[in-house]
């Protein structure tokens, strides 16, 4: 395992129980992500790609196998320690937006620098807001939102926290072409502004290739890698 690896998973396998028995959903991975890299994680529908993300977030538990994050074995942790390590460490971006809706776009980005302690967490949450456009929508609430401007509060209140590493999942997946571009300029923007490990599952080989190594999984194992350089040859 390397020692300098961000993120370092061995052997690691899934398996979730279905209605006809436990169902394989990731095989043997074994992948070392370091710091300060971007990640494209590609690959057919079903192939594993989202379920690896929520466990590189301690979001969802492996079966077996070992998953290092930022030198902290995820496997002992329960889920208090864990939402506690997310939130001290992880910025978390979902294909829904994953917003509380009865709290304003300001309230959002806030709440969980509150959580984590920062006295100045509103200060920063509009900070945040200012930076990826939303200056002016601060006090407004997700259904008063456009899918795009409800994805950039959620961009804000992932970096917000200024988190080691970034996970993307699919987050494009709700928007049209130009919004999409948008908040993927915005995402890699923050990342390069922040120097944080980004992580990013996507359909969209274009954007994986703006990273700078494409992982592609196929039936719940790696299947290849490619740095930068490669994947655009």
């Amino acid at each position: 395992m390397s020692t300098s690896a961000v993120l370092s998973l061995s052997s690691v396998s899934l398996s979730l129980r279905g209605n006809a028995g436990p169902v394989d959903i990731l095989h043997d991975i074994d992948l070392n992500i370091h710091a300060g890299e971007t990640v494209g994680m590609v690959g057919p529908s079903g192939s594993g790609k989202s379920s690896l993300l929520m466990l590189m977030g301690g979001l969802e538990r492996a079966t077996s196998g070992q998953i290092i994050a930022l030198g902290q074995d995820l496997g002992p942790m329960n889920e208090d320690a864990l939402a506690r390590f997310r939130r001290a460490h992880m910025g978390v971006v979902f294909q829904s937006f994953h917003l509380i809706p009865t709290m304003t776009a300001l309230e959002n980005v806030a709440v969980p620098l509150e959580l984590a302690g920062d006295a100045d967490a509103f200060d920063r949450a509009a900070e945040e807001l200012t930076t990826v456009g939303l200056g002016h929508r601060m006090d407004h609430y997700p259904a008063q939102m456009s899918g795009g401007e409800q994805q950039r509060v959620a961009l804000a209140r992932a970096s917000a926290p200024r988190p080691e590493i970034l996970l993307a999942d699919e987050p494009t997946g709700n928007l049209d072409g130009s919004n999409g571009a948008a908040v993927v300029d915005l995402l890699f923007g923050l990342q390069e502004k922040h120097g944080a490990t980004l992580v990013l599952v996507t359909h969209a080989m274009e954007l994986a290739e703006r990273c700078s190594r494409v992982v592609r999984l196929r039936d719940g194992r790696v299947d290849s890698e490619e740095t930068q350089m490669q994947a655009a040859q």
